[in-house]
């Protein structure tokens, strides 16, 4: 089936400033109708300069002249974990309607128990101008209820789709709200209806501020079991949230996901290290970039001036396990990837899990949003022409890792793992490589990556894991009970192929089909093909 004619909306000017230490991020994903964008308004992140100091397995490698390996492990209760206790978290993935096109009630009906299965409690369903979405946000209440799960469901309002000029616009938004506010399925928080925006900092609603729009059009004409709980994304400074006092019951932090800070010119230009990286990154710029990845500097940024507001607010979080988007000029204009190397979805995990006392929510980014390959969920549904750089890169594996630090995040104690399990992925090509027939060019950014096979384990006790990319390029890792992050460097015409032994036996055996590392790539692909065992 094929889907509307995309609607466009006006959007402002983001004007792109590659320097050292703050980026105002480029537009972000759109689907059939949503021109969205991220913007980062938060002070500089330094870069740290300790390496991380835990330990991790013991290793050997196969020797080989120009292959690399890393590793790094976090045992079953890392330290920093808070205390164990049972409290009101919630584990939220984020679910682009505008992809939704042609769901079934069974569609939604999977995607909800595969979900659920992974420690997820609910969707953000992200909603914008198409007169073909109140349907679909009418499906997915309708399955929920279907599955008996007790999966739960949110509106969040995507204010670079939905108009929001006039005091009429608000009324679409309140109707989403009255309509699900007592359906068994709406989240409600604190006795009250959960909501949330991507963006909104700039709607009045026809009002002489943006406050004042939010407050008399949205927030105080929903009453009585309509009452909304608002924790929307707006991209402000985190020092101006007092000046939505009377709007925002708490704040997403969106941009939390990724070290969106890291550009090419920011890894030029940290201190000692400066210099052209064109031919790729050094071990001492890859190592000083790695720390950046899980960082919650933004985290506390956030928290704090929620804090000074008085009353409690909410805090939602984001974690995202990756993020490439590859369009040109003559569609949306966006082409750039953010620093997702060094177990960027685990490391982020272990870093929220660590300070989850101040943390309400974790929003995982995302279960479809394709066109900028961070979904976690299957590809299906209505892609926003992301198919070039989607189709054939399963991602579903990384919903293993997903419920392993869901339950770690809900319950302050990391679980002991019940089943062996390997999560490996990849990119298709050199990083360096040239496209021999792309139109849009190499992605913003492109340099600041590294030609690696990134692997988790989760073992039941201690094990022999082997990760090869080809019969003459192995690593050797003794890995403990727990998890263990591993990576190995893939050279052009390599493979992913893992193994996890124990007592002599083999446990598992993992080889990635359809999968080569490609030296002579004919378009530009950095999103990843991901793999995991049963």
């Amino acid at each position: 089936m094929v889907s509307p004619a995309a609607m466009l909306v006006h959007f402002p000017l983001i004007v792109l400033s590659f320097v050292a230490l703050s980026l105002a991020s480029p537009l972000r994903h759109i689907n059939h109708s949503n021109h969205k964008f991220s913007r980062s308004c938060n002070s500089a992140v330094q870069p740290v300069l300790a390496l991380n100091s835990s330990a991790g397995p013991s290793s050997s490698m196969t020797p080989t002249s120009s292959f690399s390996a890393t590793t790094t492990t976090t045992s079953q209760a890392p330290t920093g974990t808070s205390s164990p206790s049972v409290s009101s978290k919630y584990v939220i993935a984020h679910f682009m309607i505008g992809n939704s096109y042609p769901y079934t009630v069974d569609n939604w009906l999977a995607d909800i128990f595969l979900a659920h299965s992974s420690g997820i409690d609910g969707f953000a369903l992200n909603v914008g101008v198409d007169a073909w979405q109140p349907s679909q946000v009418a499906n997915a209440y309708q399955a929920a209820l279907q599955s008996g799960t007790g999966f739960k469901l949110f509106m969040s309002f995507d204010m670079t789709s939905l108009p929001c000029t006039t005091a009429s616009d608000a009324a679409t938004l309140r109707t989403y709200i009255t309509t699900y506010a007592t359906h068994p399925n709406q989240l409600l928080y604190n006795g009250r209806v959960m909501a949330s925006s991507f963006s909104g900092e700039t709607c009045t609603f026809g009002q002489g501020s943006v406050a004042s729009g939010w407050s008399t059009q949205f927030v105080q004409q929903l009453t009585g079991s309509s009452a909304v709980h608002f924790v929307p994304s707006f991209f402000v400074d985190p020092s101006q949230f007092n000046t939505y006092s009377g709007v925002i019951d708490g704040m997403f932090n969106w941009n939390s996901g990724w070290p969106i800070q890291v550009t090419t010119s920011f890894a030029s230009s940290i201190p000692g290290l400066l210099g052209d990286i064109a031919s790729g990154l050094s071990s001492a710029v890859s190592s000083l970039l790695s720390n950046l990845i899980g960082s919650t500097t933004p985290d506390e940024t956030y928290i704090s001036s929620l804090a000074a507001m008085g009353g409690g607010r909410t805090y939602m979080a984001a974690v995202s396990p990756w993020f490439f988007t590859h369009y040109g000029p003559s569609t949306y204009n966006k082409n750039w990837i953010y620093l997702s190397d060094d177990h960027l979805y685990a490391t982020r995990w272990e870093s929220l899990i660590k300070i989850r006392d101040q943390v309400d929510f974790v929003q995982v980014i995302s279960w479809n949003d394709f066109g900028e390959s961070h979904y976690i969920g299957p590809i299906e549904g209505d892609q926003p022409m992301s198919q070039a750089w989607v189709d054939g890169n399963d991602h579903t594996g990384w919903l293993n890792l997903t419920s392993y630090y869901a339950s770690a995040f809900k319950t302050g104690t990391y679980p002991t793992p019940t089943k062996d399990q390997l999560v490996m992925w990849s990119r298709p090509h050199p990083a360096s490589a040239s496209a021999s027939n792309d139109p849009v060019g190499k992605p913003t950014n492109y340099q600041i990556t590294s030609d690696k096979v990134w692997a988790v384990v989760l073992a039941t006790s201690p094990a022999t894991v082997v990760l090869s990319t080809s019969s003459s390029q192995s690593q050797t890792f003794n890995v403990p009970a727990g998890v263990s992050k591993l990576a190995v460097s893939i050279q052009p015409g390599g493979t992913m192929h893992g193994t996890l032994t124990r007592g002599g036996q083999t446990v598992i055996d993992l080889q990635a089909t359809n999968f080569t590392f490609e030296a002579n790539p004919t378009t530009y692909n950095f999103n990843v093909h991901v793999v995991a065992s049963p």
